[in-house]
């Protein structure tokens, strides 16, 4: 299991594209992956899930995937939130 918090860094956080595109990131691997901010835990997969949070640049969240290929899918999903 790998956890470790990011920094959101896509300019306009995390509104319905940039969800989009993280859902479709998440969803490529067979891992389970979560999205924590404060209190909330969400399924990194999940569009409305992930759209609850209404995470915004420069907040800090933690993301845990666990799963046979959970590095190459922490390394990817740090890499899209880590982009500007």
């Amino acid at each position: 299991m790998i956890r470790k918090e990011i920094e959101i860094n896509i300019p306009n956080g995390l509104e319905a594209r940039p969800v989009a595109l993280l859902v479709q990131v998440a969803s490529r691997y067979e891992c389970s992956i979560y999205v924590e901010s404060e209190e909330k835990k969400v399924n990194a997969k999940s569009i409305m899930g992930m759209m609850s949070l209404g995470l915004a640049s420069g907040e800090k969240i933690f993301v845990t995937a666990e799963g046979t290929d959970e590095q190459e899918a922490f390394d990817n999903i740090e890499k899209y939130l880590s982009s500007k």
